[in-house]
């Protein structure tokens, strides 16, 4: 144990001796006022069910990657938020960023900067490398991974690699204008009571909580020159910085840029833009678009353009993630039916829309025409 805690010691010492800073507001807002108005989709292919399907050496298709991002620049989409996963980096370093170079290659054909994200606490809690599951009958997510999930987490031995991991994949691409920002754990402190609760291991949100500023710390190591950012996601009070839970806080006072999760109608969607303002940095809604709770493109897209707050739903075309089921199907499996109306994505895997007003309207509202600069907040 003691050999263990001084190579800890002397691995933060030499993170700890080059960082970038984070970035000032001035910093920040300049930066988002060169961009366009951000409009994407979380992405993943039809054809892989988690990270892991789409990125591994075996399941790695940038056929079906270069069509699906060719539709998305079709709807005029200029990101897309891609999962990356720490095993992918601890199994084949080289070969993996051979194939995130691909990737990145491919979207920059379609005009698309994707946003990456490095941790993500939802879903499944014990991750591993090989062929993955089929998708369970009826069940929206049914092969989603956790990143670094519970062992990675928890396990004190694995706390070194998981941060090297952070540093190095960053180090790899932290000039490469083909990306737009790192975000860096997604939904932290998620305990997925509606799916894995009893398979999540007990105290993790509080080591999450211990985690995440190392995260930051060791990101800054990799030297980025994009933006970092891990988005604020439950529904409590935003309204000022002494209301945010201990982890909320460590997000918004380590992020260059804010970002945050909303599935509600576009009144509850403005008002936690307007909480998030106060902050003074540019804003990105890193998820949104529930049909069913009212959160869809024709509702949000103009409140988030009004604000020039980067909007990036959640799915995109339908395939093994069958996140065009809702969240309840966790308790009760669309085995025998389908939903009135879907709940994410845009397409069939087919290319077809699943709404064709819909895609016009995206289309529409995304056009050159009225699609400039982003506003710099001060």
């Amino acid at each position: 144990m003691k050999r263990i805690l001084i190579v800890l010691c002397l691995f933060a010492a030499a993170t700890a001796s080059a960082q970038t800073p984070k970035w000032s507001e001035k910093e920040a807002n300049d930066w988002y006022a060169k961009q366009p108005w951000l409009v994407g989709s979380n992405y993943i292919p039809a054809n892989a069910i988690n990270q892991l399907e789409m990125w591994q050496a075996e399941t790695f298709d940038t056929t079906r990657i270069d069509m699906e991002l060719g539709w998305a620049e079709g709807l005029g989409m200029n990101t897309m938020r891609v999962f990356l996963h720490d095993l992918l980096w601890q199994q084949d370093q080289a070969g993996f960023k051979r194939r995130l170079d691909t990737f990145l290659s491919l979207a920059k054909k379609h005009k698309i900067r994707p946003i990456l994200v490095v941790f993500d606490s939802c879903w499944f809690p014990f991750p591993a490398w090989g062929i993955q599951p089929v998708p369970r009958k009826g069940v929206h997510n049914s092969g989603w991974l956790q990143s670094p999930g519970a062992r990675g987490i928890m396990e004190p031995g694995q706390e070194i690699r998981i941060l090297n991991y952070v540093q190095e994949v960053i180090l790899a691409f932290n000039t490469d204008n083909r990306i737009l920002a790192w975000d860096l754990w997604n939904e932290p402190d998620n305990t997925n009571s509606s799916s894995y609760a009893s398979s999540e291991p007990t105290g993790k949100v509080d080591r999450v909580r211990q985690l995440l500023p190392e995260v930051f710390k060791y990101a800054r190591a990799g030297l980025p020159t994009q933006p970092l950012t891990s988005g604020v996601w439950k529904g409590g009070d935003w309204s000022s910085f002494d209301k945010l839970d201990p982890i909320e806080k460590i997000q918004i006072e380590q992020s260059d840029i804010i970002s945050f999760h909303n599935y509600g109608k576009p009144e509850e969607f403005e008002k936690r833009i307007k909480w998030l303002e106060t902050y003074h940095r540019p804003i990105l809604c890193t998820e949104y678009m529930a049909r069913p709770q009212g959160s869809t493109f024709q509702t949000i897209l103009p409140v988030a353009k009004q604000y020039k707050v980067a909007a990036i739903n959640w799915g995109f075309a339908a395939g093994k993630t069958q996140t065009w089921l809702p969240w309840d199907s966790w308790k009760n499996p669309y085995t025998d039916r389908q939903p009135e109306v879907w709940f994410h994505d845009i397409f069939l895997s087919t290319g077809k829309p699943y709404i064709q007003e819909e895609v016009d309207f995206i289309r529409g509202i995304t056009s050159s025409k009225g699609n400039g600069k982003a506003t710099a907040r001060r």
